[in-house]
């Protein structure tokens, strides 16, 4: 009796066992929606066409064509004063403006002289055989570069410099001229304008004579 009992429960735990997995299982859920309410769906580029953009296009299309210009340089200026002036004037009217700087060599004239002796004493000795000879014009330089140098004078004429070694040599006096060049900055302005501008920077500069202008490759 026992056993049919124990059977008969087991028999009715495997039943309800079978009917909730049939009929007590919840129904699935739908998965939530890919985006936010009011949000365009994201979507690979795989599964969309490859447009160009129409403001790309037309942007190129429609792009300036580079304006052509000339260039100038103007000069020279001697101080940086006088050349930021002139900048200041021709700035309003051109494209574009600068500046650079050049080293020039200028002549300072000739100078005849006799070259450095040994010492101070020496010096005074070719100073006391000069006035000998009638020559009172000369000085004995005692410091710098050219110290214990006999100066026999400085002359803007390289033929009068000339005279004098000639007469200095001819007196038996071993004599020398010499250039004397110093090296000064100068200031070129440059300035860009459209090639069919019409442009004077005169007009600007009046009375500017002594300014030269050229061409030059663009900057």
């Amino acid at each position: 009796m026992f056993l049919r009992f124990l059977f008969l429960l087991l028999l009715a735990l495997n039943l309800g066992a079978a009917a909730w997995l049939v009929f007590g299982r919840a129904p699935p859920r739908a998965l939530p929606p890919a985006t936010d309410p009011g949000v365009t769906e994201l979507r690979l580029l795989s599964e969309t066409r490859h447009v160009a953009p129409a403001s790309a296009a037309s942007a190129s299309a429609s792009a300036p064509a580079a304006v052509a210009e000339r260039c100038t340089t103007l000069g020279p200026f001697t101080t940086t004063v006088d050349m930021r002036a002139a900048m200041q004037k021709l700035s309003p009217h051109v494209a574009r403006i600068q500046y650079h700087e050049e080293q020039v060599s200028h002549s300072h004239g000739y100078w005849v002289y006799l070259p450095a002796t040994a010492g101070r004493e020496a010096a005074l000795d070719e100073a006391r055989a000069l006035a000998a000879k009638g020559i009172n014009d000369y000085y004995v330089v005692t410091a710098g570069d050219a110290q214990n140098t006999v100066s026999l004078g400085l002359f803007d004429d390289e033929s009068n410099a000339k005279n004098r070694l000639a007469a200095l040599q001819k007196l038996g006096f071993a004599a020398k001229v010499k250039q004397r060049i110093d090296t000064e900055p100068a200031y070129w302005i440059d300035y860009a304008v459209p090639a069919n501008a019409t442009f004077s920077w005169q007009a600007w500069l009046p009375g500017r004579n002594d300014l030269q202008s050229k061409s030059i490759d663009c900057f």
